[in-house]
């Protein structure tokens, strides 16, 4: 038997790579020809070095793809050839985990126990009233299964572009109101489920925070799903968390479910700071009646929980219509000052920038969370 380049590429025109639903040789990933060395002696096996060139060094299919570009070498020509696989990146390889985001210097974590305490909308007026203090605010929506930042910011339509940077291609944020925001919810339909396993849904969370350009920020906002999963464990073991910040209503159901958050944030593994509890939807004030105060889910459970576990209660934020109204239309109740509900998450954010600066004062850098 006698091999040369062509007769291996006609082997790899067999493999198809899932990316582009092409062969290897029709999606130009055969960087260079084929290197064939013939035996020295007849015991001696032939030798194949190819070389792959994939997107990136993250890219889902590359394992498999090369294991079936060898298959197929061995299956056409032999299973005694010697084959050696090299791959290479369109794109400069992910930097370490330590190192990403350089330009960020706090990173806050907007958590809750359960769902339905209007963590997300917190989270969106808090990243508006910092930027409308003069900060540089981003503002990542990691709820994979739930996403609503595009909607609360009015921009389901806009789609984030690829930047080059550094030999990197990077997803540039969509940047509104000051904040520059991204989401799963601009890559996948608004009306369809995600149906996502957990390996998936952080692979696609990893690339929102490492392959984007997030440049320089003084706050970055996590807005995190309800609870604790895959998705918070994935952020404490990419990200160094300044800290975290707990929303929850009155009512004691939700007060339950807020203490195993900060019971989270506060295991020995994570160590992150709660930097304060917001006590969302604290009372109700119809339009009607300005000075009426009405408390429909308790009166002042935040303000107890936060005393009980020594941290700051950072605001109490009313019920009030306009909130939601706001959020569904597009426009955060933050983005004014002038009202009541936006003056109160300028007050939040004024609060959160004072206990940020003194837990880095007496504080050290939180660490990444090295878990199994």
């Amino acid at each position: 038997m006698t091999l040369y380049p062509q007769l291996i590429m006609d082997a790899l025109a067999t493999v198809m790579y899932a990316g582009t639903k092409k062969n290897l040789v029709e999606s130009g990933m055969v960087a260079d020809t084929p290197s064939v060395a013939a035996p020295a002696t007849e015991r001696e096996p032939w030798k194949v070095k190819v070389v792959l060139e994939f997107p990136r060094d993250t890219d889902p299919f590359l394992k498999s793809t090369v294991k079936a570009a060898e298959a197929a070498i061995k299956y056409h020509y032999g299973q005694d050839i010697d084959v050696e696989i090299v791959t290479e990146f369109k794109s400069a390889p992910r930097p370490e985990v330590e190192k990403l985001l350089p330009g960020v210097k706090n990173i806050i974590a907007v958590s809750s126990g359960k769902g339905g305490v209007g963590k997300s909308t917190v989270s969106a007026n808090l990243a508006i009233a910092l930027a409308r203090l003069g900060y540089r605010v981003g503002l990542l929506d990691t709820d994979i299964f739930g996403p609503s930042m595009p909607k609360m910011f009015d921009v389901e339509d806009e789609r984030p572009y690829a930047v080059k940077k550094d030999g990197r291609d990077l997803i540039c944020p969509i940047e509104k109101y000051g904040v520059k925001l991204l989401s799963i919810g601009f890559f996948v339909s608004p009306t369809t489920a995600t149906l996502w396993r957990g390996g998936m849904a952080t692979s696609a969370l990893k690339q929102l925070i490492a392959d984007a350009d997030w440049g320089e920020l003084d706050y970055f906002i996590l807005d995190t799903p309800p609870g604790t999963s895959d998705i918070h464990l994935t952020l404490l073991q990419t990200l160094p968390i300044t800290g975290a910040v707990i929303v929850s209503t009155p009512q004691q159901v939700a007060l339950a479910d807020a203490r195993k958050g900060i019971d989270m944030y506060r295991n020995e593994k994570v160590n992150v700071p709660i930097l304060g509890l917001i006590e969302n939807m604290a009372w109700f004030t119809p339009a009607e009646l300005p000075d009426n105060r009405y408390y429909i889910f308790g009166k002042e459970g935040c303000k107890h929980l936060a005393e009980e576990m020594n941290v700051p209660l950072l605001a109490q934020i009313p019920l009030v219509q306009s909130i939601c109204d706001n959020s569904d239309a597009g426009t955060p109740a933050a983005l004014t000052s002038d009202t009541a509900t936006g003056l109160a998450f300028i007050n939040l954010a004024q609060a959160v920038v004072t206990v940020v600066n003194r837990r880095n004062r007496e504080q050290p850098k939180t660490k990444i969370v090295g878990m199994k």
